[in-house]
């Protein structure tokens, strides 16, 4: 049919409205691509470009230099030393095992570390490399150089590793550095991004441990161009880091390096503390170990070896120890009677060999009984005696308060690991964790340093420096970092009555000055440098009826692990006191006999600051003085402590 004039005007008409609408959708999709376009090349350009350099240009981080330690003398106790390694990369060396088969020619390589590094192999990109040798010699090193033609992928690389200069003398102290494990990085909560390179060390106990943050020092970067797939095409930029801060301990490498010689084979420990500053200059824990061979990676049998060891070599003693204080402990009770106002220095006590207390008998060590006492002679002949009769006055509540008060059951902030509590028990404390009441007989043992008491080496230092200044002062271990000055622990009038404590000094004096006194055996001659001390023993086992009715098993008779402890504490000079020391023998019997000698040795060295001369000695005992000083010359490592003036 034919269409009319005003159908075909109509038609005309719909299709320029559907033209134009949809010119109208062509033209709003152009423009938002436009300016979709606009948006990302001019808008976002900067982070696109960004984005682009990050995909060409990869950083990575620099290891720093590690601090290092000196003692109080400038004598180096943790240094860095060139570490040379072999590294290979599996994308150029080929055939692997044909590889390392012509690199074993060259150089002897460690089964142990084959397999690691076979292990890395398997799990990292081809173009990474792989330690296959550590530690390795300067000859080995121009031996791989001069063969690089035949063993390409294997490039000799130098780093730095950490070495102890004095070995086992400061193990305890330093500690040691190791790679980073699985197990530090889930007890750190953000680690640092260094903590992530392959085989990074870092402080696992000690000092090493416990000044990581200002030892490690900060990374530096530096920026390679790497291609599609990662691998490095060359070197743009380098950034240094920032070296680790260097420590100055407050220890004296000689006094400290005579302390571990004459602690000797002993399963013992030694705390010479300055009076006056708070500082530590010898801290010993007997026997010791290398801490060298743990940075270079120990073997099974090496450390099978110290674990298995009955003498614990690996404990550091003179902090982790926690020991019935024994004898050494009656000052404290002593005082605090004192400072109560419940006894008096020149009041008696009758002493017949034992107290009876609720049905029970508590022995002196003196079967026979010593007769009158008073604090004076109770201290100088450590009656016992004489102090259960204080603790039934005073009570538990406010000897362990006095006791505290000196330094004990109180973790010292020594950047050492595993610092001892110890344990000063109050009623309460029983309740709390034996669930039970606490009973007068438990008192009575603790006044003498028995039952539930317990001190580290540490803590009795700190006692006795206390006892002689009158002064709260505390241990000290960093003397400054990076040449600046730690803060002073000399601390502050502690406000007790001077005249309870300059009779308790006396006392100490007698003990050791007195022909009556415990430590008679063990005095100094010379008159400006005479020492005051105390003596204890504590026991180990309880001593049973069966054994007292006849005659008590002698300690010598027992196993190794059932004898008593022996320990010393004493200060020197007695007019002017400047050192305190703590001594404590595991499992060494008397303290007269066997913790004793060893401070007296000990408290000359640090005065005299070298070897003292044989006339400060009881004329009796200089010949065997004069054979041991020869002794010992030979075992301490002297010829490397340069600066020291105990060199």
């Amino acid at each position: 049919m034919k269409r009319t004039r005003a159908d075909t005007e109509a038609s005309h008409r719909k299709i320029s409205r559907r033209a134009a609408v949809l010119g109208g959708v062509q033209l709003a999709f152009v423009g938002g691509l436009a300016a979709r376009m606009n948006f990302l090349q001019v808008d976002q350009a900067d982070q696109f470009r960004l984005l682009a350099e990050d995909n060409r240009i990869k950083d990575s981080l620099i290891p720093p230099a590690r601090g290092e330690v000196f003692d109080r003398n400038g004598v180096q106790l943790a240094k860095n030393v060139p570490s040379y390694r072999i590294v290979v990369k599996r994308e150029d060396i080929g055939d692997v095992d044909e590889a390392l088969e012509r690199l074993s020619r060259v150089v002897r390589l460690d089964p142990d570390d084959l397999e690691r590094a076979l292990t890395e192999m398997k799990r990292s990109a081809p173009f990474h490399p792989i330690t296959v040798a550590e530690n390795v010699s300067w000859e080995d090193i121009s031996r791989v150089s001069v063969n690089a033609p035949a063993l390409p992928g294997v490039t000799p690389e130098v780093g730095l590793s950490r070495i102890y200069p004095l070995g086992s003398n400061f193990a305890h102290v330093l500690g040691y550095v190791g790679p980073v494990s699985d197990y530090d990085l889930q007890q750190i909560e953000a680690p640092d991004q260094l903590l992530l390179i392959p085989r990074f060390q870092i402080g696992k106990v000690g000092v090493e441990a416990k000044q990581e943050d200002r030892l490690r020092g900060e990374a530096g970067v530096k920026r390679e161009e790497v291609n599609a797939t990662g691998r490095v095409m060359r070197e743009l930029d380098r950034r240094e880091g920032r070296q680790g801060a260097d420590l100055q301990l407050t220890i004296d490498a000689g006094l400290q390096n005579y302390v571990q010689a004459r602690l000797g084979e002993e399963s013992a420990s030694a705390v010479v503390m300055d009076c006056e500053t708070g500082d530590l200059v010898a801290i010993a824990s007997s026997p010791s170990f290398d801490p060298n061979l743990f940075v270079r990676g120990i073997s099974v049998a090496d450390y099978k070896g110290l674990t298995e060891n009955t003498y614990r070599p690996l404990s550091s003693k003179s902090v982790q120890g926690a020991y019935p204080p024994g004898s050494t402990f009656k000052m404290m009770t002593a005082l605090a009677a004192l400072e109560e106002g419940m006894a008096q220095p020149d009041e008696t006590v009758y002493c017949p060999g034992h107290l009876e207390v609720s049905g029970r008998r508590f022995h002196c060590w003196k079967r026979g009984g010593h007769g009158y006492v008073d604090l004076q002679n109770s201290l100088k002949q450590s009656c016992d005696v004489y102090y259960y009769d204080l603790a039934l006055k005073v009570g538990i509540e406010k000897i362990s308060a006095m006791a505290q008060r000196f330094g004990l059951g109180v973790r010292h902030d020594v950047p050492m690991s595993a610092i001892s509590e110890g344990l000063t028990p109050t009623k309460d404390w029983k309740r709390r964790v034996h669930g039970q009441e606490w009973v007068i007989g438990d008192t009575v043992n603790a006044s003498i340093g028995q039952g539930f008491m317990l001190a580290s080496p540490l803590q009795l230092a700190v006692m006795t420096a206390r006892i002689a200044t009158g002064r709260d002062v505390s241990p000290r271990l960093v003397k400054s970092v990076d040449g600046v000055e730690e803060p002073s622990t000399a601390g502050e009038n502690m406000g007790l009555n001077e005249n309870n404590l300059r009779k308790l000094r006396s006392a100490m004096f007698d003990v050791v000055n007195d022909r009556r006194g415990t430590a008679y055996g063990s005095r100094i001659i010379a008159e400006e440098m005479r020492m005051a001390g105390k003596t204890g023993t504590s026991q180990v086992r309880n001593i049973t009826a069966a054994e007292r009715a006849r005659g008590v098993i002698s300690n010598n008779d027992l196993p190794w692990e059932r004898r008593d402890h022996a320990l010393f504490v004493n200060f020197a000079p007695f007019d002017k006191p400047k050192y305190a020391v703590s001594i404590v023998v595991e499992h060494g019997g008397g303290g007269s006999s066997t913790a004793a000698p060893i401070a007296r040795d000990i408290t000359l060295q640090a005065l005299y600051g070298g070897e003292p001369p044989l006339d400060a000695y009881p004329s009796k005992d200089r010949g065997r003085i004069e054979t041991q000083q020869e002794q010992l010359r030979g075992v301490r490592p002297m010829a490397d402590l340069g600066g020291s003036d105990q060199a």
